[in-house]
């Protein structure tokens, strides 16, 4: 407020001087007078040419231009010639003058506009023709996308065809092993005495006390023999080898049961390495571990070159009291 009171004559004598001024300008500035003034234009010095020089008029009326070129002529010396100007004469078609134009002469601002617009069209050729670039670029790569993923689809289908296929041939194959296997065991050992052998109610026959026909795949039906060999009560598996020797152990108590050991036999067939008491036994009697260990390291196999340096087998012994 104290601003206001302090300056209080110089803003309304601002006011007032500009409201002056808007009316004088509403009143004689805003509208032209009517009738707008004609033009008048520029006044031209007269001549005949477009260049001069000099600071006097020459005469209104110019001297004949074949007049003018006759004292050219005289005043040049003999020895130089000065080629004649010839006026072309007007052409007429049909009796008509042909007039003659200047259309076909360009200005330089024609050129200029010309080059211009050759310039654009130029650049937006070579625009168009790099975005067809770069969208042939794009579509190609689409495509190569495209191709590479069907490839992949298809090796994986391929993939799992092969798979599929396998399994069907490692099927067809285990169910046809297992239907030879049964068809060769079908009925091999009798389950009673005077019962006939294709009798269907055989369970089974061996000497270790465990389920299932005990015996090799190239067996005899109604053999007294479990194993590749070996008396009553005795069987060994040794790929390729025969028994020359095959003690039986000691019997050392009251004890029964089956014992399998296995043993370790060089080329020259002695046995030097015996572990009784492995997978089959049925007995871990201490007694009968001890004497089949002790029979087995007694065992003599034949002679074979060709054999591992140290083959394992197997040795089962079968104890049954009397």
């Amino acid at each position: 407020m104290s601003y206001i009171k302090e300056h209080k004559e110089g803003i309304i004598l601002t006011i007032l001087f500009h409201a002056a001024l808007f009316l004088i300008l509403l009143k004689f500035g805003f509208f032209t007078p009517l009738p707008l003034p004609e033009d008048k234009g520029v006044l031209v010095d007269f001549g005949n040419s477009s260049v001069g020089m000099g600071n006097i008029e020459p005469s209104v009326r110019p001297e004949p231009v074949q007049q003018k070129l006759e004292e050219i002529k005289e005043q040049v010396p003999p020895a130089a010639s000065i080629p004649k100007t010839t006026v072309p004469e007007p052409r007429t078609t049909a009796g008509k003058e042909e007039v003659m134009t200047q259309d076909f002469e360009k200005t330089v601002a024609v050129d200029e506009g010309n080059k211009k617009r050759e310039e654009e069209i130029r650049k937006k050729q070579e625009e168009d023709a790099r975005k067809k670039r770069e969208q042939d670029e794009i579509k190609r790569k689409e495509d190569l996308i495209k191709q590479q993923k069907e490839n992949e689809r298809l090796a994986e289908s391929n993939r799992v065809a092969e798979i599929r296929r396998q399994d069907s041939i490692r099927l067809a194959q285990e169910q046809a092993k297992i239907a030879e296997i049964n068809k060769r065991a079908q009925n091999v050992f009798g389950g009673s005495t005077g019962q006939s052998n294709n009798s269907s109610s055989s369970s089974g026959q061996g000497a270790t006390y465990e389920p299932g026909n005990q015996g090799t795949a190239t067996g005899t039906p109604g053999a007294n023999q479990y194993g590749h060999g070996g008396g009553a009560g005795i069987t060994f598996n040794l790929s390729g080898r025969s028994a020359e020797t095959l003690p039986k152990p000691s019997y050392p108590g009251q004890e029964e049961g089956v014992v399998v050991v296995q043993v370790t036999v060089d080329k020259i067939g002695l046995v030097t390495k015996a572990e009784p008491g492995v997978r089959g036994s049925t007995s871990l009697d201490a007694g009968l571990l001890n004497a089949a260990k002790r029979a087995a390291l007694s065992t003599r196999f034949n002679e074979d070159k060709n054999a591992p340096a140290f083959q394992t087998g197997t040795i089962t012994y079968r104890f049954v009291l009397n």
